[in-house]
């Protein structure tokens, strides 16, 4: 093992002793390796995927093996961003290494150089400038790479006579062997920068989707879709839609929510289509380009008989088509290696939603009978998707997360009697009555509700976010509701009446 080289810091340790290492530039890793060696020559591990993962390697999926051999001292290849991770090393010989940061952000045309020999590998991530001189002869490089090398990607170039960066080369250039086309790379002020791996965030029009769309903006590294135009129950898959080792991350945000049209012969093939087919086929994709699945649970999965709130250890026994569907989909993301399950419960957002009702009720002078014998906390979409994008930027561990607001359960009669409340009405103007009084002589099928849809909300709150108070966000989604209204408290949105749980779920 040689040693640390200077500008890095060690992060890991393989139980064989190999150390992993970071540099100045983000996700560019040194690992000094362990040779043993005898009589007959050496062996080394240059991947070795649990124990480099659990020392701080990425687990970054190479698919292909490339072995370059440079017969002269002083070969000179690059500088080239490339849409993919790398691992290089060198299987025989020695080299200088020299990686230049061509991602945009603070560290654009960071640089970093080491001397790279059989005890020694470098972990490349996408987008950062790879380049390398020979030191001797009949050097051997050799470079793993999560992607299938293809004419028609997209790159990043760098001349290897930037001043900007002023490499060191050992060999000076005009001795080096250098190719006429790495000699017309651009300098540093004329590169365009190699664009990062993109989320594509699907149900964009969805209340949920249209508050990640708030949350992260317009920048090109997010992809929005619609169902319309996006079938991820697409009966050939998802396969072709996309070159998907574009992407870094998939947030479905989509899903059939009808939870009584699900009970009807139409509904429940809508809602399997919607809530397993095309889970499945997101997930499909995912495993194949290890892509980081985010996907949006709902309390349905639950029977709601629990006399305390519901972890995300819970068992599945949902109660109605919906609740199964939705069950399927959480089974078959849990599957995927990078995955989130964000399981939530009666959301409100931009769109046709419980509050907007009441509110549009406490406005006409109508006075509403409500569910009372039904509990739970509100979701309000800001946080739902605010919870989304720290779990994905911290790196939380994948897995299952229950979000809701936070404070303590009500029914739906008291969240509809404290709008009331906040709209200056009286909240004597909303009648509690049970379930099946609610529903008794309506026509079609009926979905059976949880009863309980209290969900606990430690696991997130221990991964560092901290849900909204629920009256809180309550008040300030009315306030803004009436403002956007022009109204002056009194009143709310114009709506339609509807079921005190439709739309509930994301």
């Amino acid at each position: 093992m040689t040693d640390t080289p200077e500008g890095t810091h060690v992060i890991g340790r393989t139980p064989k002793g190999v150390t992993v290492s970071e540099t100045d530039i983000p996700g560019l890793l040194v690992l000094d390796l362990v040779v043993n060696g005898d009589n007959r020559g050496w062996f080394k591990e240059t991947w070795q995927r649990a124990e480099m993962v659990a020392a701080g390697l990425p687990d970054f999926g190479p698919v292909q093996n490339s072995i370059a051999y440079n017969k002269e001292p002083g070969t000179t290849r690059g500088i080239h961003a490339e849409p993919w991770d790398k691992l290089v090393t060198c299987a025989f010989g020695k080299f200088f290494g020299a990686w230049v940061d061509l991602r945009p952000g603070a560290t654009f045309g960071h640089t970093f150089c080491c001397e790279v020999g059989p005890a020694r590998a470098v972990f490349v991530p996408r987008g950062v400038g790879n380049s390398y001189q020979t030191l001797v002869s009949d050097t051997v490089y050799s470079y793993l790479v999560n992607d299938h090398w293809s004419p028609d990607a997209t790159y990043s170039m760098l001349n290897q006579a930037d001043p900007t960066v002023a490499i060191p080369w050992p060999i000076p250039l005009d001795r080096a062997v250098v190719s006429e086309k790495d000699k017309r790379h651009p300098f540093l002020g004329d590169v365009t920068p190699l664009a990062p791996r993109k989320t594509l965030i699907v149900g964009c029009h969805g209340q949920l989707g249209r508050a990640l769309h708030t949350q992260l903006g317009n920048n090109p590294s997010y992809e929005y879709v619609d169902i319309d135009t996006f079938d991820i129950a697409a009966p050939g898959g998802l396969e072709d839609t996309r070159h998907w080792a574009d992407y870094q991350t998939i947030v479905n945000a989509a899903a059939f929510t009808a939870v009584d049209k699900a009970e009807t012969p139409d509904g429940r093939r809508a809602a399997w289509q919607a809530n397993v087919t095309g889970v499945a086929n997101l997930a499909a994709v995912a495993t194949a380009h290890g892509l980081t699945l985010v996907h949006v649970s709902s309390d349905y999965v639950f029977d709601g008989t629990a006399t305390r709130p519901y972890t995300e250890s819970d068992p599945f026994c949902p109660i109605s088509v919906y609740g199964q569907t939705k069950a399927a989909g959480d089974a078959i993301v849990s599957a995927v290696p990078r995955h989130y399950v964000v399981r939530t419960s009666w959301v409100i957002g931009d769109g046709k939603n419980f509050v907007r009702t009441m509110a549009s009720l406490a406005a006409r002078g109508i006075k509403p009978a409500v569910v009372d014998d039904q509990v739970g906390r509100l979701t309000f979409t800001q946080d739902l998707a605010a919870g989304i994008v720290h779990l994905v930027r911290s790196g939380a561990p994948y897995g299952t997360y229950n979000l809701t607001c936070e404070g303590p359960a009500q029914s739906w009669a008291q969240i509809a009697a404290r709008v009331f409340e906040l709209l200056r009405h009286s909240p004597a103007e909303v009648t509690p009555v049970t379930t099946a009084a609610y529903y008794e002589g309506q026509a079609g099928p009926i979905a059976p509700r949880p009863a309980s849809s209290t969900l606990d909300l430690s696991k997130i709150e221990r991964a560092g976010f901290t849900p909204s108070d629920g009256d809180a966000a309550l008040r300030a989604y009315v306030a803004k509701e009436a403002a956007d209204a022009g109204g002056d408290g009194s009143g709310g949105p114009a709506g339609s009446a509807s079921s005190p749980t439709d739309g509930k779920a994301a």
